[in-house]
């Protein structure tokens, strides 16, 4: 299988009733690096232009990006534009490999016992989190289908299946700030919420999980053309083995992450890779318009003709 290639176009616009004297925000909209993702080109605008700027890497090694804005300004545009490529992942045998029992109790915290780096590493994936919480709930739904001496991929499999056929996306049926506890009760939500509800289940039984952000290429309505602006973010989970690493599982469409998926980072939960967060002096009320477009370059022509990007 060869690799795919996809331009990204993703524009973030913010408009205030009053103006904004001053803020500073953290954006996380730069793909990441990995074996399986290549990120040709990237380009980053921002208007008002900021006073100050600054690339940094955070504690999960995801890329951020940190503007100052010190003048007067009642709108806040940012348009990151890339080019990434995508290579085939190598997915184990689910079949194969240890049971959730031993892989939980190798993640179990004992007194006095020295864990090699990796396995400390996803131990920091299996507590609570801002929005993950460890409920019996959770967890009496995940034993469902983690049962005694299943390998644990194939357990994973099962529960993102169960997930993906027993909640409903809906995406006016929650917010940002709606708790994972509430959408479970109500089996509806969106991306984010699947993957919070999955994660609660995998931490609730003693499993590492960690919540991934990035893009998924959706398709256009039969006959219809792709159309710029109509994509969205996408979240999905991962999942440590032992000896083999991480696993993605994307519960929303009750599939394994490939040629599809673009990351751009991951961490205990959303609140850990939100792509623009901050704080602001003044503004009032706002408004927030987020476009996000995604092109197989197969079509880029088709859907900018002659190479022009959506107007800002």
């Amino acid at each position: 299988m060869t690799s795919t290639r996809y331009h990204l176009l993703h524009d973030t616009r913010y408009g205030y009733t009053h103006p904004v004297s001053e803020s500073r925000q953290m954006i996380r909209l730069t793909p990441r690096e990995l074996d399986y993702q290549r990120s040709l080109s990237h380009q980053l605008k921002i208007d008002p232009p900021p006073s100050r700027s600054e690339n940094w890497t955070d504690s999960f090694g995801n890329p951020v990006r940190t503007i100052d804005l010190e003048t007067s300004h009642e709108h806040l545009f940012i348009r990151t534009e890339s080019w990434i490529e995508i290579l085939p992942r190598t997915t184990p045998d689910f079949s194969l490999g240890p049971t959730w029992e031993n892989v939980r109790d190798t993640l179990a915290y004992r007194a006095g016992r020295a864990l090699p780096p990796d396995i400390l590493a996803a131990s920091a994936f299996c507590f609570e989190s801002p929005n993950i919480r460890l409920k019996r709930e959770f967890a009496a739904y995940a034993l469902d289908c983690f049962t005694p001496g299943l390998p644990l991929m194939l357990g994973v499999q099962a529960l993102m299946a169960r997930i993906f056929n027993e909640f409903t996306f809906d995406p006016e049926a929650t917010d940002v700030a709606t708790p994972v506890t509430d959408v479970f009760q109500q089996r509806r939500g969106v991306c984010q919420d699947l993957s919070h509800v999955m994660i609660s289940c995998l931490r609730s039984v003693g499993l590492a999980a960690r919540y991934v952000s990035g893009y998924l290429l959706t398709l256009p309505p039969p006959g219809k053309p792709r159309l710029i602006g109509a994509d969205a973010t996408h979240a999905w989970v991962s999942v440590f083995c032992p000896s083999v690493g991480w696993i993605d599982f994307d519960p929303t469409n009750n599939s394994t992450p490939s040629l599809e998926h673009i990351t751009v980072g991951w961490g205990r939960d959303f609140s850990d890779v939100s792509p623009v967060r901050g704080v602001i002096l003044g503004g009032g009320s706002h408004t927030l318009d987020i476009s996000v477009t995604v092109v197989p370059e197969s079509e880029f022509s088709l859907v900018y003709e002659n190479g022009d990007r959506a107007s800002s």
